[in-house]
């Protein structure tokens, strides 16, 4: 299959990201997006202690996720794919490995502000349903894509009733921002059972397609 093209980088990190057909820089900037760059794990690191990540749990996502979802069958598993590809995502999976909730911003809405808590998904932990939850990527399937960095400590799935993995990046910018707060705090809603949030940056899957 043949990889996507630059133009496919552009409508995914700022058309897609907001449900859209069509975008402008002027409507891009009302939501906070910026230009899409090449980060390290410093800039990484700058960002994470913006947006409120503990750099415990901060990872960074393999290039290589990009093939794997494209070598999928792209006739079968558009939508899904599509969801997968998003900019932010939060996929709540319990620790038998199953995908429980699934939060993606292009299903979000709102502005100038993605709208997380829209028909009160967030009220609940885990959120209730928001974009379609499937099993095109499983849970051990996501973390072998994970790249930990120098500060990220290891954690076991079998020691945590719910895994949480974000997806967070610095173009996104304060959508990235109120992304995190939002699932942190739904997080405090369980207090029986432990959730292990691990925050992935995705920066440069975006970059240099």
């Amino acid at each position: 299959m043949k990889r996507p093209l630059p133009i496919f980088t552009m409508i995914v990190a700022l058309m897609l990201a907001f449900g859209m057909t069509s975008c402008t820089s002027m409507l891009t900037g009302l939501y906070g997006v910026k230009e899409i760059k090449l980060v390290n794990e410093k800039i990484i690191a700058k960002n994470a202690k913006r947006f409120n990540i503990p750099m415990a749990d901060n990872y960074e996502l393999d290039t290589a996720y990009l093939t794997y979802l494209v070598s999928l069958d792209t006739s079968k598993y558009k939508l899904q794919i599509k969801n997968h590809y998003q900019p932010l995502q939060a996929l709540y999976y319990d620790n038998a490995g199953y995908l429980k909730s699934f939060q993606v911003n292009c299903y979000a809405g709102g502005f100038p502000n993605l709208k997380w808590e829209r028909d009160e998904i967030m009220t609940s932990f885990p959120p209730k349903q928001q974009a379609p939850v499937d099993s095109l990527v499983s849970l051990q399937t996501q973390l072998k894509f994970l790249k930990p960095l120098s500060n990220t400590t290891k954690f076991s799935i079998e020691n945590n009733d719910y895994i949480v993995i974000v997806f967070w990046n610095r173009f996104m910018g304060r959508q990235s921002k109120r992304f995190v707060r939002f699932i942190q705090e739904n997080s405090k809603l369980e207090t029986n059972k432990k959730v292990k949030i691990i925050y992935v940056n995705n920066d440069n899957v975006f970059v240099g397609i």
